[in-house]
């Protein structure tokens, strides 16, 4: 191994210096990394790091570990388990919206 100077290794330190191991890890291959510091949330929601309580766009507690949009599902309508009527279809978290 050369050192530090070495121009043979500065290559390798540019490629290193790039790569973020967060970036080319998805939490459905890797659950860890939702755990690392700086991450949005510790739970794994499509690929994406969670906090499935305070995440009421996307999981929240709907769906048993399955992601769900509380702005369009009609059987979790604008929070979790609030179901829409029948024929009656949920836009913007609400009911009926016209």
């Amino acid at each position: 191994m050369g050192k530090r100077g070495d121009p043979r290794e500065a290559p390798l330190r540019r490629l290193l210096s790039r790569h973020n191991p967060r970036t080319t890890m998805t939490c459905d291959r890797v659950p860890k990394v939702c755990r690392a510091k700086g991450s949005p949330g510790r739970d794994c929601c499509r690929k994406r790091c969670v906090n499935l309580r305070t995440d009421t766009q996307n999981c929240g507690c709907c769906g048993k570990r399955k992601c769900v949009n509380i702005l369009s599902s009609r059987a979790n309508c604008g929070a979790c388990h609030r179901r829409c009527r029948k024929g009656s279809y949920c836009r913007f978290g609400m009911c009926g919206y016209a």
